[in-house]
């Protein structure tokens, strides 16, 4: 099975083998620089016709290789074929001028030979440790289309800076279902409009993990299901809506996945970049605004810099809303106008998201629901919630975390309408997010769930949820979670 990934300049020779997470030009110079190493220990007879071919292989496809670019995953695989290729070429040659040929005996070979082979065996396991990542089809009937919005508040100043005419601005990225486009369309890039602006996110967000920015480079060059600007879907009339904010120096699409997903179904899925919190932002005009958000080490302020930051993002939460709305009714640009529904709206978030979510719905009555994805419920617990609320968490223990299923426990409690609370066994934080695709599979980073399954399991809860919240389809959404993890319900009056 192939999955394309395709890049603008180089057509497909950039496609993604799936499974091996390597492009079929780097899959060619693997093949060459093992058979180079591979050739020393052939019979005679064939040895030369064998060093010629993985000789012309190995070298055309790394001279291909520096023309659409070359990951450093592949870095070890031509040093190894660098290292292989004299002593392969080097019989031929002295055979060809009527030297005689010289071997090296096999004890003194072989360690060479494996030196070699060990090399460029640590391209493709690098290459599976940090792939190019490759998003899961949507399951949904609908094509996605994706289009990118920036939006100033009038009426808010930006407190994060000192100039007291600078307003507050977010970037949001909508997702909806669209008409499906012709064979061969130009998939979204993942992470931005541009290559540009993708790069500049990867290493904010690289930079905030504490990882080289090199170690993910192959995140920028992903393209994802989805198609910028296209057509919205014929004659469904009008779509839910979904808001969604990040979590603390994340970014609009760290949940690409999971909105594709939403928007493929159905949903028109909204979500945000915060200035100033958020990693990197790119705005129209070219600037670039970074997070200015960082821990002090002080539990007591650091609750205090959150809660504020929570309140910051429930404003952006509303303001967006009521933008979509404008949109709606044609009074801005976009490419839904009558086909949103704002009366059928969730308000989601991930970590710092969730709790900017839970806040935003006390705070706003237009939200009908609230799904807050493993974030620790920041800022005040009043007003009491009145709307369904389902609280996704990775497995928490008193030992790992002795107040964040507590203080969760009590937002939930306190909750009018019923709330759940579902635990996805193997989960880990990242595991919500479109990280498991592109990180390596280590439990304590992306949980144990495995690439694909951590975004499917997510979405599959969250459709279900949404589903029966904004959509009133009949079932039992208490008896269907369960498929998911391990779930507590909390009805009023009646908590468990």
């Amino acid at each position: 099975m192939w999955q394309h990934v395709p890049r603008a300049d180089d057509g497909r020779v950039t496609e993604i083998i799936t499974g091996l997470y390597m492009s079929p030009l780097e899959f060619l110079v693997l093949l060459g620089a093992v058979a180079l190493v591979v050739a020393r220990w052939l019979p005679h007879a064939v040895r030369p016709r064998v060093t010629i071919a993985a000789g012309a292989v190995c070298v055309l496809s790394a001279v291909a290789l520096s023309v659409v670019g070359v990951r450093w995953q592949m870095l070890p695989v031509l040093a190894g074929a660098a290292l292989a290729l004299p002593f392969a070429v080097a019989p031929l040659v002295r055979r060809r001028t009527g030297r005689p040929a010289w071997r090296a005996r096999w004890w003194l070979a072989l360690p060479g030979s494996l030196a070699c082979v060990g090399l460029i065996a640590t391209g493709p396991v690098a290459a599976w440790a940090f792939p190019v990542p490759v998003f899961p089809e949507p399951s949904g009937r609908f094509a996605v289309g994706t289009r990118v919005m920036q939006w100033t508040d009038p009426n808010r100043p930006e407190t994060a800076t000192a100039d007291p005419h600078d307003r507050r601005t977010v970037v949001v990225q909508l997702w909806y279902p669209a008409r499906k486009s012709p064979a061969g369309t130009q998939r979204a890039r993942y992470l931005g409009r541009t290559e540009d602006e993708a790069r500049t996110v990867s290493d904010a967000l690289a930079r905030a993990a504490g990882l080289p920015g090199f170690l993910v480079d192959g995140v920028p060059r992903a393209h994802t299901h989805a198609v910028f600007n296209a057509s919205v879907a014929d004659g469904e009339g009008r779509f839910p809506l979904v808001l969604f904010s990040p979590g603390s120096g994340g970014v609009r699409t760290q949940n690409t996945a999971w909105a594709e997903e939403l928007a493929s179904n159905g949903y028109v899925v909204a979500a945000l970049d915060h200035p100033y919190d958020s990693a990197a932002v790119v705005l129209d005009d070219g600037r670039t605004i970074r997070t200015t958000l960082s821990s002090t080490g002080d539990r007591d302020k650091d609750d205090k810099l959150a809660a504020d930051a929570t309140a910051v993002r429930a404003g952006d939460l509303s303001f967006v809303l009521t933008q979509l709305g404008r949109l709606d009714r044609g009074e801005i640009a976009g490419p839904l106008p009558g086909r949103l529904d704002t009366g059928r709206v969730a308000v989601t978030g991930h970590s710092m998201g969730g709790a900017a979510a839970l806040q935003a719905a006390r705070q706003d009555d237009r939200f009908a629901a609230v799904i807050d994805i493993d974030g620790y419920p920041h800022g005040p617990n009043s007003p009491s919630l009145d709307r369904p609320t389902l609280a996704l968490t990775q497995t928490i223990t008193s030992e790992t975390d002795p107040r964040y299923i507590p203080r969760l426990t009590d937002v939930l409690k306190l909750n009018s309408a019923t709330s759940y609370r579902l635990t996805i066994p193997g989960a880990a934080h990242l595991s919500f997010t479109d990280a498991p695709l592109y990180l390596p599979p280590v439990p304590s980073i992306v949980g144990s769930l495995g690439r694909t399954k951590s975004p499917r399991v997510a979405a599959a809860a969250t459709l279900a949820f949404l589903d029966s919240a904004l959509r009133h389809k009949p079932g039992d959404l208490a008896g269907a979670l369960p498929a998911y993890g391990d779930l507590s319900v909390y009805r009023p009056g009646n908590s468990r």
